[in-house]
């Protein structure tokens, strides 16, 4: 549920399909023109639909798509957060997009996110920081960009989960 009392429903769906393809399209259409990078050359559906990959949209009470998020093996144990995007006017729906991408990372074995933003993208910098991410160096294929801005997050696993793992 957002703060303003919205529920919101998220779920692994097929990235092939009609809502997931708006979704996406509105992202590289917003970062083509907030930084001149649609960021689409970065990112393989291929990769998410892996059995250690996600595919995530975040739906309200009428089923309508309101924004979506992805993550990709990295390393052994880190993934990569992905696509996150929520429709304009929608909040609480990063927050949510990005808490289960979480709880699934968790589930097939991930310890730590990384994630790489622009610097231009001074509301999605504060979002990361605001849910727990920190400023970490330059990763991968980001290494020599200087405009780009990469972070880190070490997973949490829930009590129940760890409980279960212990058996």
């Amino acid at each position: 549920m957002t703060p303003s009392g919205t529920i919101i429903l998220v779920q692994r769906e097929d990235p092939w399909s009609k809502d997931a393809q708006a979704l996406l399209d509105e992202l590289s259409a917003m970062l083509a023109v907030f930084s001149g990078d649609s960021g689409q050359s970065r990112f393989c559906l291929q990769d998410v639909c892996s059995a250690r990959g996600a595919f995530l949209v975040a739906r309200n009470e009428q089923g309508i798509a309101l924004g979506c998020g992805a993550f990709r093996r990295f390393d052994y144990g880190v993934a990569e957060v992905k696509r996150l995007y929520s429709r304009p006017d929608t909040c609480g729906v990063g927050t949510a997009l990005l808490a289960q991408l979480e709880a699934e990372a968790a589930a097939v074995g991930y310890h730590k996110f990384l994630l790489e933003t622009r610097a231009v993208n001074r509301k999605a910098i504060a979002f990361y920081e605001r849910n727990g991410f920190q400023a970490t160096s330059p990763y991968g294929i980001y290494v020599h960009q200087p405009d780009a801005r990469c972070f880190e997050k070490a997973i949490i696993v829930p009590a129940e989960q760890r409980r279960m793992d212990q058996c």
